[in-house]
């Protein structure tokens, strides 16, 4: 069995005053570990029936004191936020035995920021979003193919229609817990609590 052995303690002194700065810390170790998706999130949603579902989203920068991902407004996660606007989310990078945990109530991004990062994008990824009409049932891979080629040849030379069902979205957080491994499964888990207008930090038993 693995023994958590890469890292110095993680002592309450060592923290940011500020989880999200904290967290832009870890973010940066990761990207330098080389980590494939280092942004790679789970993002946790609640059904209108209180049944959990989660899937893997990527971390696209802060904004307003908050966490942003972009994507559908009209497929199951979209729906599931639009019922219940309370989320987790998990950060987990296995080559420096730490993730994250957050807390906290989502909201959508405006539609000028939605708008300004979907032109950012790669060209096939806009096609892509006007192509899927995302978590439903599709006939066949090659259906969904001459969806995405008739849309190719729809907008040749043309600029892709911004949709209105996709865009971004903002996660406020209440609780962050950054954890990191230890020998002995002793590990370490300092919590982030918002408290009025500032956080209190405090440390969890493994």
């Amino acid at each position: 069995m693995p023994q958590y052995i890469k890292n110095p303690p993680l002592l309450e002194a060592d923290l940011a005053a500020d989880p999200l700065t904290q967290l832009d810390r870890w973010l940066g170790d990761a990207e330098s570990a080389g980590l494939h998706e280092p942004t790679a999130m789970t993002l946790a949603t609640v059904d209108a029936h209180n049944r959990p579902s989660a899937r893997i989203v990527l971390f696209k920068g802060f904004h307003d004191g908050g966490l942003t991902f972009y994507t559908s407004y009209v497929g199951r996660k979209g729906r599931e936020l639009a019922q219940n606007p309370h989320v987790a989310l998990v950060f987990w990078w296995d080559k420096l035995e730490r993730q994250v945990r957050i807390e906290g109530r989502i909201e959508r991004l405006p539609r000028e920021i939605s708008r300004q990062y979907f032109y950012l994008r790669p060209r096939e990824s806009q096609i892509g979003a006007i192509t899927s009409r995302q978590s439903e049932v599709v006939a066949s891979r090659e259906a969904l193919d001459r969806r995405y080629d008739d849309n190719v040849a729809r907008y040749a030379g043309e600029e892709i229609p911004f949709p209105e069902t996709w865009g971004g979205y903002r996660v406020e957080p209440r609780v962050v817990e950054f954890w990191q491994g230890r020998l002995g499964r002793l590990h370490d888990r300092l919590q982030y609590t918002r408290d009025g207008s500032g956080w209190r930090i405090e440390r969890l038993e493994p």
